[in-house]
């Protein structure tokens, strides 16, 4: 049998006529029972998680609810950004596998990186939900990977004002540290890619070097030498945005044979020092590993994620729905318009059911690597696979 996916959006509040109103509905766009449902509430909905979940279970039939707080929603082609309400994406696929496990904060703490008992199994795709006030994500995502390098993993930062407000949840209950969620078997599958919304500017440069989060020197020059070189590259109105927008890129694969946008892992730029030729970076750069500096702004990203679209247009069959991590960076403020990362993706793809959430920090694979970014569109995209 054929999978099933349906995304709903609600703009209001918490109350129980609503939520059960929803669930009416989402019971029925689906014959049977919906596998799972990915979530994304407002902060007022924290105090109703276990009546809001109950009923989406129990009324919408869906079997396990995994989400996540934030401020920002998206649904198909609507980025809202503000005010109160929910958005999810429920999947049914017959004959699939879906296995919610949950990120111990104590056991990340304490020294087991991943936050689980057992490693992540590679035959899975995985969907990560993280609490950031909770855990150190950047340490959580090197020990993901360092235990299972090629357990693909696409997700989130949950976003909120402060940490009463950020929860990460399953089935009605808080879960200190995360949760993710595992896909195997059937016909389902999850394609994920990541969009960056940088162009890299200069030259590929090899790191001679470095210490911890400073990069001294780039092939033969200082790194901030380097950096003024990249800087010329701009044009006259570039360079008047190039404050806050130049960024170093570092390479995640070193055998390929051009780099392009895509090869690089974006990290932000701390400080630069003309003295000491010192560039110091968001990130911990080695020796030998290729750095390009980078360029941010509505035209790149844009331009970016134009082309990670076209690539997954030719790569996958036609989208049964999808989810949307979006850096809260993005959205109307910078791009100068609304919705236009949803409009963007379902225009190329063609519509279909979509839901996410604006994050405080993005999780996805670039050159086969997963990462955790920033002013970053990661993006899983389900279809079926005879």
């Amino acid at each position: 049998m054929a999978s099933t996916l349906y995304s709903y959006s609600c703009q209001h509040s918490f109350s129980v006529e609503i939520v059960e109103a929803a669930a009416k509905t989402i019971r029925g766009e689906c014959p049977t029972a919906f596998d799972l449902a990915t979530v994304f509430v407002t902060a007022d909905y924290l105090k109703h998680l276990d009546d809001f979940c109950d009923i989406l279970r129990v009324d919408g039939h869906i079997k396990e609810v995994v989400g996540c707080t934030t401020k920002g929603r998206i649904d198909r082609n609507q980025e809202t950004e503000s005010g109160q309400g929910f958005c999810l994406l429920a999947i049914s696929s017959p004959g699939t596998e879906f296995l919610v496990k949950k990120i111990q904060a104590n056991l990340v703490l304490g020294g087991d990186g991943h936050g689980m008992e057992s490693s992540p199994s590679e035959s899975y795709k995985w969907i990560s939900l993280l609490d950031p006030y909770s855990i150190p994500a950047d340490v959580w995502m090197q020990n993901w990977n360092a235990a299972s390098p090629r357990a693909v993993c696409t997700g989130g930062l949950a976003n909120g004002a402060n940490e009463q407000v950020t929860a990460v949840f399953h089935n009605g209950k808080e879960i200190e540290g995360g949760a993710v969620v595992g896909i195997k078997g059937g016909t389902l599958r999850m394609h994920s890619i990541v969009s960056q919304g940088c162009k890299p500017i200069g030259e590929p440069l090899t790191v001679t070097r470095a210490e911890d989060n400073v990069i001294y020197a780039l092939g033969s020059q200082p790194a901030y030498q380097a950096l003024e070189n990249a800087f010329q590259t701009l044009s006259d109105s570039e360079k008047s945005t190039a404050r806050g927008n130049l960024f170093a890129g570092l390479a995640t694969n070193e055998y390929v044979d051009e780099f392009h946008a895509g090869d690089f892992l974006v990290r932000n730029i701390i400080g630069a020092d003309p003295a000491s030729g010192a560039v110091v970076i968001g990130g911990i750069p080695r020796v030998g590993q290729t750095v390009q500096y980078q360029y941010r702004d509505r035209h790149a990203a844009s331009g970016d994620l134009a082309e990670a679209m076209q690539i997954v247009a030719k790569k996958i069959p036609p989208i049964l729905g999808s989810l949307i991590f979006s850096c809260a960076g993005r959205g109307k403020k910078f791009f100068g318009i609304g919705n236009h990362d949803t409009q963007m993706i379902q225009g190329v793809l063609g519509s279909h059911p979509s839901a996410g959430f604006f994050c405080n920090g993005e999780i996805g694979p670039i050159r086969s690597t997963n990462c955790l970014t920033g002013y970053a569109a990661s993006m899983g995209f389900f279809y079926d696979h005879a």
